[in-house]
């Protein structure tokens, strides 16, 4: 597991929309929360084969329609906790234990369900 200098959590933020990423990291950075920003599953599992794997996953849907990258987060959902990104229009395929987070959704309400998901899993 990944963890700040000071034994904070770490988290990923996997998303194709720059805009999401650095929202949704500046926001939980904010909040206490070391954040990542990775544009695709590729360069979440390029990170994680180097040094271990983060305390949570926030992925958007829209990565999961990418076929060569299905399987990376199937496995990491069995291990880590994930909140999806979904849309209701087009919703990318159902994850193991991961929660589920609909468009349109604010910044705010994923990161209170990211820190909700973070405090569950302390306890």
């Amino acid at each position: 597991m990944l963890y700040s200098a000071s034994k904070m959590p770490v988290v990923f933020i996997v998303s194709g929309e720059w805009d999401l990423r650095g929202a949704v990291r500046a926001e939980l950075r904010e909040a206490g929360i070391e954040a990542l920003g990775m544009e695709t599953v590729e360069d979440m599992a390029g990170t994680i084969a180097g040094g271990g794997a983060p305390s949570l996953v926030v992925l958007d849907g829209a990565q999961l329609h990418k076929a060569q990258t299905r399987q990376a987060p199937q496995n990491l959902s069995t291990r880590v906790p994930l909140l999806v990104i979904d849309s209701r229009l087009s919703p990318a395929p159902a994850l193991p234990g991961a929660q589920t987070i609909l468009r349109p959704v604010r910044v705010k309400d994923i990161v209170a369900r990211v820190l909700i998901m973070l405090s569950s899993r302390a306890s």
